[in-house]
């Protein structure tokens, strides 16, 4: 589906490289399939050695041919580059937006009619091709455009469709995840430091531990306190760290720590705003 298909990226940081080079590593594209845009020109000479694309500062030239347009500009741009786009994409390109708290509407808002657009919500480890991305699709995007924007992603980890009102939900358990799993594992290798192993042996066993503790979820497809029971053996060791995480009230301290970061997202969601209507009275 994505062969010979072009891309273009507008705004190429580092999840969008690491998008690139997934699709390039796996073959999904060729080099001179894949276009970016940068702000400053400076970046340019960085895209081209990394990625051996090619890069401009003109970033409606650099839309114009492409099938695919990947917005990853923070989101207090993404007006300002849909009024630049505005006037030169068309109804058969794909818009995906990276951009957080950003709704498909107010993309939609600031485009000609028609344009599909598809909201994505990658998390960091993507950058090492095991991040996970949920996305869902605007009013005009349809199952194919949806299909499309899940075959770019797969190529940097795994991929989930939602409904876009579930997204803040999202952005606090999977967007912001990784931070929380990051704060455990220092709490883990500090333990073991503790417990005098070396802080670099210390903390390959809690980076590992919890790599192949989620594997094991993920390949299994075992819930997790199953997983959890085939650890703890009665009377033994595991029950009773269990029962200290549990005194300490960490099942619910995350819970409500997902719960807090979704209303924090929500309360960041780019409000409605006027767009430009020159462009849209000449679509």
């Amino acid at each position: 589906m994505l062969t010979g298909k072009k891309l273009g990226i507008i705004g190429l940081g580092k999840l969008a490289e690491a998008i690139v080079l997934g699709l390039l590593k796996n073959g999904a594209l060729k080099r001179e399939d894949v276009a970016g845009s940068v702000k400053h020109a400076e970046s340019l000479e960085r895209v081209r050695t990394r990625l051996g694309v090619e890069a401009t500062l003109d970033t409606p030239a650099m839309i114009a041919d492409k099938d695919v347009i990947i917005l990853a500009v923070k989101p207090q741009n993404v007006a300002k580059i849909a009024e630049q786009i505005c006037p030169i994409v068309q109804h058969h390109q794909l818009i995906i937006s990276v951009a957080a708290s950003v709704t498909t509407g107010y993309i939609e808002d600031r485009l000609p009619p028609d344009v599909p657009v598809v909201r994505a919500m990658p998390n960091t480890p993507a950058v090492v091709n095991e991040g996970m991305t949920v996305l869902c699709k605007g009013k005009t995007a349809t199952k194919e455009h949806l299909a499309l924007a899940e075959e770019i992603f797969r190529h940097v980890g795994r991929v989930a469709t939602i409904d876009e009102h579930l997204m803040d939900g999202v952005t606090a358990l999977s967007g912001s995840g990784p931070a929380y799993m990051f704060l455990m594992l220092e709490s883990l290798a500090d333990a073991g430091v503790k417990l005098g192993i070396p802080r670099d042996i210390s903390t390959l066993l809690a980076a590992q531990t919890m790599l192949g503790a989620s594997k094991l979820a993920l390949e299994t497809k075992q819930h997790p306190a199953i997983l959890k029971d085939m650890v703890t053996t009665p009377a033994g060791c595991t029950i009773d760290g269990l029962l200290e995480l549990e005194d300490g009230g960490l099942r619910v301290t995350l819970m409500k720590a997902v719960v807090k970061a979704a209303e924090r997202a929500s309360e960041l969601v780019v409000k409605k705003s006027e767009p430009n209507t020159d462009c849209l009275n000449n679509s």
